[in-house]
């Protein structure tokens, strides 16, 4: 019995590792380091002013449009990340496989945290979802599973492929495929202030 509680032991600890080694943190709790930054272009306001750190999370004002993107490109994972909304709910989105154009949004799918809205797709800067034969919203059909304002929510969204999956609060919200594979994440301000942390991927590839 002692010798297969041990075993059991050492392949629990063996699995903490390697799943934690296999998560890429794209925030470190602390500042906002692997990050870039774009304003709407008739602002004139710092992005500082717009995104930070406060307590360990990440503090976005909604004012003005604009957004933050992860320096670095990826492809096939799981996103993980968690928000709120500090005061009155209002719109925001994630942004995936990203390609920053002339414009303050960039070429991408975006997977919408907007109040009341949260898992709706929306296919933007001339981009496009294989499901929509025009326009570029991708609505859910299931009721929102959003908590109210104040109370962190969870957003997990599967990019495999193509394929794109949104789920809010461990409800599938959507699916589609969008015509890129790759590319940078992204955080958007356009709206109110809005609160989120422990932003990371975890590899679907093995």
């Amino acid at each position: 019995m002692k010798r297969n509680l041990a075993a059991l032991l050492i392949l629990g600890i063996f699995c903490f590792l390697s799943c934690g080694e296999r998560e890429t943190k794209l925030f470190n709790g602390k500042n906002l380091d692997g990050w870039a930054f774009h304003l709407a272009p008739d602002s004139d306001v710092p992005a500082t002013d717009v995104f930070g750190v406060k307590d360990g999370v990440i503090t976005i004002s909604g004012q003005p449009f604009g957004y933050m993107i992860t320096e670095e490109s990826y492809d096939d994972y799981k996103l993980h990340l968690e928000w709120r909304w500090p005061g009155e709910p209002s719109n925001s989105g994630i942004f995936l496989h990203a390609e920053p154009i002339d414009a303050v949004w960039p070429r991408c799918a975006e997977v919408n945290l907007m109040n009341g809205r949260a898992g709706d797709m929306i296919a933007s800067g001339g981009s496009a979802f294989e499901e929509l034969e025009e326009g570029r919203f991708l609505r859910s059909t299931v009721d929102s599973a959003e908590k109210p304002a104040g109370e962190w929510n969870t957003a997990e969204i599967v990019c495999k492929g193509n394929l794109i999956q949104a789920y809010v609060n461990g409800v599938l919200m959507n699916e589609a495929h969008f015509d890129r594979s790759e590319g940078p994440i992204g955080l958007q301000s356009e709206g109110g202030p809005l609160e989120i942390r422990n932003v990371y991927l975890t590899p679907l590839k093995d």
